[in-house]
């Protein structure tokens, strides 16, 4: 096995080139979203620069976590290349140290990261998260926050079930606006269509206030208020309006049970939690196929082209895991296999290569 102080010192210049890469990346990020701020809050009275700059710092942590197999990627091939570039890897490699050997200390590194991003960097950006648009809905006159597209729950009660369809929503999805309402029986028979402006959820209910009644056969009427009764609860129907990235590590086991309780669809959940859990091998993956471009640069020659191969393949698998996400959220592919396959399959290709070259 390689010596210890070796060991540390591979580890060390590891982890300091991915520190600088993301922490580098999360400046810029920072920056773009402090002047994007900045331009939305500019005829807002209840912002200042100093509440502006506090709700950047709060939005930046959840995306810089998007950007964390690239600074591996990026950490990995700056360590790699000035490694080869000092002779200090020749000289391991004459000593008798195996690439295996020199690229265990930033593998076990790469778990590390991987292992804090999810157990105490995720739990942290998406409590951020969550305060950050709390202030943002102070900030802003609006009342509702707008989606790019319609909400929907599928809800039941004694008396059958109803789909809810709302354009807008505040307070977690407890209240909506532009609201319609399509109610069934028990037996799955249509009843009625409600419209409308706002619904309010209290006590097993939602209160729905300027409606619009239809029903096959009769004339629309109007009404003052209408009641319709629902078997969730209103902590299922805030986890129904949040994003599978806005939920910490944690709790996201406590949201597929109450979300499955609740007969909704809990697939985006368990995949995040699975992604999640894949992460560190993914990280893992990085360091392999930044090896696979970076560690004969001095023998090869061609360090911009090599560099640039080595961060096309990272790219190449980010799109990838994008890819087979999407399939998984669509359910042609099941959680795991969705969430672990393109790390495993990423990491068995840079052993490949890595045998190929080194002991091949």
């Amino acid at each position: 096995m390689i010596g210890r102080t070796l060991a540390l010192y591979f580890g060390s210049r590891f982890l300091k080139s991915v520190a600088v890469v993301f922490f580098t990346i999360f400046a810029l990020i920072y920056m773009v979203d402090f002047v994007e701020l900045l331009r939305r809050t500019s005829d807002s009275p209840n912002a200042n620069t100093a509440l502006v700059a506090w709700l950047a710092l709060l939005d930046t942590p959840t995306v810089a976590e998007q950007i964390l197999p690239f600074a591996v990627l990026f950490g990995a091939m700056a360590t790699f290349i000035n490694l080869t570039r000092k002779l200090e890897l020749v000289v391991a490699r004459a000593a008798g140290v195996s690439v295996w050997q020199f690229l265990t200390p930033p593998l076990i590194a790469a778990l590390g990261v991987g292992l804090f991003a999810i157990g105490l960097y995720n739990p942290m950006s998406a409590t951020m998260k969550q305060q950050g648009e709390e202030i943002e809905t102070r900030i802003f006159k609006n009342r509702f926050l707008a989606n790019d597209t319609s909400m929907w729950i599928r809800q039941k009660s004694a008396v059958g079930q109803s789909i809810l369809r709302a354009e807008a929503s505040s307070e977690g999805g407890l209240h909506l606006a532009n609201v319609s309402a399509f109610v069934f029986d028990q037996d799955g028979r249509f009843l009625e269509r409600v419209d409308a402006d706002e619904a309010r959820m209290s006590d097993g209910e939602w209160n729905l206030s300027n409606v619009v009644i239809s029903a096959p056969g009769v004339e629309p009427r109007r009404a003052d208020v209408y009641h319709l009764a629902t078997n969730l609860r209103a902590s299922q129907v805030v986890q129904s309006f949040v994003s599978p990235e806005s939920v910490p590590f944690w709790s996201l086991p406590r949201f597929v049970e109450d979300t499955e309780e609740a007969g909704l669809d809990a697939v985006g959940y368990r995949l995040r939690f699975q992604s999640l859990l894949a992460l560190p091998a993914l990280l893992a993956a990085m360091v392999l196929i930044a090896a696979s471009f970076s560690l004969k640069l001095s023998r090869m020659g061609g360090v911009g082209i090599l560099v640039l191969g080595g961060v096309g393949a990272g790219f190449v698998l980010y799109v990838a895991t994008k890819l087979v996400s999407d399939l998984g959220n669509a359910g042609v592919l099941s959680t795991p296999v969705a969430a672990w396959s393109p790390a495993i399959v990423a990491n068995m290709l840079g052993a490949l290569t890595l045998l190929n070259r080194e002991d091949g």
